[in-house]
């Protein structure tokens, strides 16, 4: 490509090297922190209601009032809905790494602080964690755009996809940890702290020690996070960024010539022809060029993340179902949380994790496009399949299970890691951030929807089988069937993502002024003014 720089060819021509899985490391283990911080949250709520809201008059342990519940479960969320906005637009600002370090350190101080608490109170405890879980899931925000832009900024153009995908992936193995890590902390507790089932002893179900063990997982999240700050410190300002938008060609020659190790020389006289009339988000040639992928871009996410969100709904009906955990009352509180983490990581290890690698090994031969339609395609399958037959399923458990499993799988090989790797390739430079910012944020706001949302609604149309302190909603077969029509939305949405499999990044913004010699659609240079 005749303007093409020297050294965004190297990088796109560039075989796969070592450099490329320690970027895929420092940013994946930015992931892993990210996955076992949001969702170790979910292996603790039980006992916190038990230890702060415990009733000696009850028939049954203590739970999180709904209010609390949602505060606990939900404020994260809102912190990273707010935090890939900002961060996202602070990364085409000031740079990817510049900004990558302190998400990072936020992220560790609010792992440990998390597990902190001020006074004994129940209200102390969760004003604590809330707050904290904020600021926490505001560093996880901005490790998203980040993390995707880095990857996709130093890959090769043939092995690009498989590489973002790679970092997301890392996700998988952070749910898994997560599980892991509360496996062992409630087994090793349960074994030096014995206590009774609630129907048996209902004041000394709970040891006063098992108030250590939600803290310990929370605060683990923070030791991956600060083994990978060293390195991520490390690493040099992505060439496309120190190009095309701090415009310094010589910089991104030097810092590449080191990574690849070869010599490149520094085109000043391209840099400064390429992209001269810069355009806005805001602006009229924003909308015209990437108006419409940025709305494919939302949208998928969005309500990909209402149908991913919302599988809570039913992961309790289905554990109890199967024996995977039995009623509350007949355990203690560290049992409870053995049970609850046995359960969450089978899934984890039959259904989240391989769906992920699934999509690394397919990714560059069946294309983003083809695994986000057929993701949708299947999730919406096994949603249907699950909710039209949902009495038949309560007496075939084993079935019931393979489904949902399925359901994740085909989310994670599928909508789950394209929606994450598109927004990273298909917008120019100078907002590459920003864009797969927004995109993730209305992927937060399509969790919160799922995740709440779908909590009340799922409930039972009858007032005396509903949770205790929640309304009567739409019942669990409705909720699917609705999940289901989310899903066929998503495939709808889908068609404005364009496929971007082998393809420079420069080619599929448009910021190369031609592309063999032909003129582009996307011709920096020759927009009107």
């Amino acid at each position: 490509m005749e303007n093409q720089l020297g050294v965004l060819n190297a990088l796109d021509a560039a075989k796969t090297q070592w450099y490329h899985f320690t970027a895929i490391v420092i940013a994946g283990m930015g992931f892993f922190t990210d996955a076992y911080d949001l969702f170790s949250i979910s292996l603790i709520t039980k006992l916190l209601g038990r230890i702060y809201y415990f009733d000696a008059h009850s028939a049954k342990p203590g739970t999180l009032p709904p209010r609390i519940a949602a505060a606990v479960n939900g404020v994260a969320f809102c912190g990273t809905l707010a935090g890939q906005l900002f961060f996202g637009w602070l990364g085409d600002k000031l740079g990817r790494k510049r900004v990558y370090g302190l998400t990072l350190m936020l992220m560790v101080i609010c792992s440990i602080a998390s597990g902190l608490s001020f006074g004994k109170s129940p209200h102390g405890v969760m004003a604590t964690l809330c707050f904290f879980r904020f600021w926490l899931g505001f560093g996880i925000g901005g490790d998203y755009p980040l993390s995707a832009t880095i990857m996709s900024e130093y890959a090769n153009k043939k092995t690009r996809g498989a590489f973002i995908a790679a970092v997301f992936a890392m996700q998988g193995f952070g749910i898994l940890t997560g599980g892991i890590v509360a496996l062992i902390v409630s087994a090793a507790f349960d074994h030096a702290y014995k206590a009774h089932p609630y129907n048996v002893d209902r004041e000394h179900s709970t040891a006063p020690q098992a108030d250590y063990i939600w803290r310990i997982i929370l605060m683990f999240g923070a030791l991956p996070a600060l083994l990978t700050y060293y390195w991520r410190m490390k690493m040099p300002e992505t060439a496309r960024y120190t190009a095309l938008v701090a415009r310094n060609a010589k910089q991104a020659a030097a810092d590449m010539s080191k990574v690849l190790q070869v010599d490149l020389n520094a085109e000043q006289e391209k840099v400064d022809k390429i992209g001269r009339e810069q355009f806005g988000l805001f602006s009229k040639e924003f909308a015209k060029r990437h108006g419409l992928n940025l709305l494919g871009t939302t949208s998928t996410w969005f309500l990909l993340d209402i149908a991913f969100y919302s599988s809570n709904l039913f992961q309790k009906d289905i554990f109890s179902a199967i024996g995977w955990l039995p009623k509350a009352e007949t355990m203690s509180a560290t049992k409870e949380v053995y049970r609850v983490a046995k359960a969450q990581t089978l899934i984890a290890l039959c259904g989240t994790v391989p769906g992920y690698w699934f999509t690394v090994a397919f990714i560059e031969h069946l294309g983003r496009f083809t695994i986000q339609l057929m993701g949708f395609f299947f999730m919406s399958v096994f949603m249907f399949a699950l909710a039209i037959p949902y009495q038949h399923w309560k007496t075939h458990n084993s079935g019931f299970l393979i489904m949902y499993s399925l359901t994740f799988f085909f989310a994670n090989f599928g909508p789950n890691a394209t929606t994450f790797i598109v927004p990273a390739e298909i917008f120019p430079a100078r907002l590459r951030s920003t864009c797969h910012g927004i995109s993730a944020a209305a992927g937060k706001a399509g969790a919160i929807v799922g995740s709440f949302g779908f909590l009340y609604a799922a409930q039972s149309t009858h007032l005396d089988k509903v949770d205790k302190g929640y309304p009567t909603g739409i019942g669990v077969k409705n909720a699917l069937m609705v999940l289901g029509a989310v899903n066929c939305l998503g495939m709808l949405f889908t068609l404005l993502v364009p496929e971007t499999m082998g393809r420079s990044l420069e080619d599929i913004t448009g910021e190369n002024e031609e592309d063999n010699g032909h003129q582009q659609t996307f011709s920096v240079e020759k927009v009107p003014v």
